[in-house]
């Protein structure tokens, strides 16, 4: 067999098309190292990395810290099952519930396991604490929601491309229109069967829309006076990427009072992923109170590799690193600059509408309509001058940077983003 050692961009491309499922259109640029905020491709170019993994890598590239843990652990004891206990699973647990504020944590892999662990817990706490008849417990939930694209996940998505002809769909679920509380309060008075709201604090597929102020806090007060369960999906705005440890502080352990969080919402069920490890390794999370968790009994859910010893051993030291080396202080600090230039900026250029965001999850939105090509031509020639983005939803491109860039970095980028749309 043919060992393939050293690429051009067009053979890994190449190899990727041939030999790949084509459900994914990255933008073309094949990367091959990255430290820190920047990423290498195989030509050696450098780029400033922008999406973070779609804020997977709030620690940056291989921060060293956690690629420490990684190798330790691995050289150690990889994988046991859950069928055995191993030694590093238990200190997660109590780190992450001490952390966050919670009571009891199930470890998972991806952030779409999280998700579907979070809607098994929700109805079995409906059926057997609040008491709904079987099998008609309902899940609100909002349109243009992006939860991940399970079976079960995109039966409640209104997103075509990912919905469409994957049916038959599984039912019970509510959809509402995302920053509505009338929309939501008639929904709770009206169904008794309603166990759970399952809400993004910011939906950042959907183009980074941040809602009202005071929006979720209301949310939680309706879901309180209904006994209906308040999930916060935080895969994408959790582990300090708005500018605070979780988009929704009520649980944490932070004692700041002047964040940009919402300290008075305290979600139910949280739910965690990607920067949980720092991007080292898949690693995701669901947490609960014991009133809630405790409806989990040994054989009701389940994974082979959730909470084994490395992904334990990782997503300590990735939670470390965010309270050692101040990234939600730092992603606070440098959102409000980010925001503040390019809103100059939009101010002179008719091409770009406005920006908007919380901490270092922002987006531009294009004037052009959605299935036009202008952002993505932005994002090719962003990536020509050194940076790396990728647009949703046609004409918005999302800004998400690992949060340890510094102010120096982030003015280089805002100066190569508004150079590259000037001369667009």
């Amino acid at each position: 067999m043919t060992v393939l050692n050293t690429l051009t961009s067009k053979e890994a491309i190449e190899l990727e098309n041939k030999y790949g499922a084509h459900n994914y259109h990255p933008l073309p640029v094949v990367i091959s190292k990255g430290k820190g905020v920047f990423v290498w491709d195989v030509e050696g170019k450098k780029y400033y990395d922008f999406l973070s993994a779609y804020s997977a890598v709030n620690q940056g590239h291989c921060h060293p810290k956690i690629v420490e843990a990684m190798v330790t652990q691995a050289q150690t004891l990889t994988l046991t099952s859950r069928a055995f206990y191993n030694d590093q699973l238990g200190k997660y647990e109590k780190f992450a519930t001490d952390l966050f504020g919670f009571d009891k944590l199930l470890p998972m892999n991806t952030g779409a396991e999280a998700v579907e662990t979070a809607l098994k817990i929700a109805r079995k706490w409906g059926y057997e604490v609040k008491g709904i008849p079987e099998d008609k417990a309902q899940i609100v939930v909002c349109e243009n929601n992006f939860h991940g694209r399970t079976t079960t996940i995109i039966s409640f998505s209104n997103d075509p491309v990912a919905r469409k002809n994957f049916g038959p769909y599984t039912e019970g679920f509510i959809k509402i229109e995302y920053d509505n509380l009338l929309a939501l309060k008639e929904t709770l008075e009206s169904n008794q069967h309603i166990v759970a709201f399952l809400v993004e604090p910011i939906q950042g597929e959907a183009g980074v829309y941040v809602p009202s102020e005071g929006y979720l806090a209301a949310a939680k007060q309706l879901c309180e006076t209904h006994n209906v369960l308040f999930i916060a999906d935080e895969v994408q705005t959790g582990i300090a990427r708005t500018g605070r440890l979780l988009a929704t502080c009520g649980n944490c352990s932070c004692e700041d009072k002047n964040c940009s969080g919402d300290p008075e919402v305290k979600a139910d069920i949280l739910i965690l992923g990607k920067a949980l490890s720092g991007g080292a390794y898949p690693v995701s999370a669901v947490l609960a109170n014991n009133s809630i968790m405790e409806v989990i009994k040994p054989g009701n859910h389940g994974s082979t590799f959730g909470g084994n010893p490395i992904a334990a051993a990782i997503a300590i030291a990735a939670l470390e690193v965010v309270a050692d080396e101040n990234l939600a202080d730092n992603a606070a600090k440098l959102g409000v600059i980010f925001r503040e230039e390019l809103t100059l900026f939009c101010k002179d250029n008719d091409l770009v509408d406005s920006v908007r965001g919380k901490g270092l999850l922002n987006a531009i939105l294009i004037n052009d309509s959605e299935d036009s090509s202008t952002a993505w031509d932005i994002c090719m020639k962003l990536r020509d001058n050194g940076l790396l983005a990728k647009p949703t939803h046609g004409n918005i491109i999302r800004f998400a940077p690992p949060l340890i860039i510094n102010e120096s970095q982030l003015m280089e980028c805002i100066s190569i983003i508004k150079k590259t749309i000037s001369e667009f």
